[in-house]
């Protein structure tokens, strides 16, 4: 086994009706749980944010989602408050076969740093584990779907590609936000790393 599914962020709240829904972002799931049964290893990544994070508007008073702050770690997207640990908006969409995953990563529970990417937080420093649960499975091909494709998709294909393994995305099987030309970037970006995108 040297492949992996990774599904990142299928949840009610990047879907239509969600706090931070992503335009058709539910289409995507009936063609991902039949992706899934051509990968011994499918893996679903889940935003799982405290109350408090510093990622959320609502936190920072005056500021509106999706205006940029400078954290620590650098600039930062302030989004409406999402996938709050517990609540329904944090459940995966509730036709999502989650059955198929072998392992699910939970992100962003760090109330100070927001993580987009599936393998480091947001100070492109702290590790999330999956790496090494990948290597440790002798896993290096990665194939990458889900919401949305200007961020956590994005960031998590860039990484995958700069440590090593061997990433594909399939756009068909993702949405994106395209905040300010953020699609747009983000796909030269992953090209730029090495990423197929299919």
């Amino acid at each position: 086994m040297t492949q992996a599914l990774i599904v990142i962020d299928v949840q009610n709240d990047f879907c239509p009706g969600g706090a931070l829904a992503v335009a058709e972002g539910d289409q995507i799931v009936r063609p991902i749980n039949a992706l899934m049964t051509e990968f011994d290893a499918v893996i679903l990544t889940q935003d799982w944010h405290p109350a408090d994070h510093s990622s959320f508007a609502g936190n920072h008073p005056g500021k509106a989602p999706m205006e940029l702050i400078e954290m620590a770690y650098g600039t930062q997207v302030l989004w409406p408050d999402h996938c709050v640990i517990g609540s329904e908006g944090a459940e995966f969409h509730p036709d999502l076969d989650t059955s198929r995953a072998d392992m699910i990563l939970r992100k962003g529970f760090r109330p100070a740093i927001d993580s987009y990417s599936a393998f480091f937080e947001n100070d492109r420093q702290t590790p999330t584990g999956l790496e090494g649960s990948l290597r440790s499975r002798g896993i290096d091909k990665l194939t990458l779907v889900g919401l949305a494709t200007d961020f956590c998709v994005n960031y998590s294909a860039v990484d995958a590609a700069k440590l090593g393994f061997e990433v594909t995305v399939r756009l068909a099987m993702c949405r994106g936000i395209d905040l300010g030309g953020s699609l747009e970037t983000a796909l030269n970006d992953m090209r730029a790393a090495g990423v197929s995108l299919v």
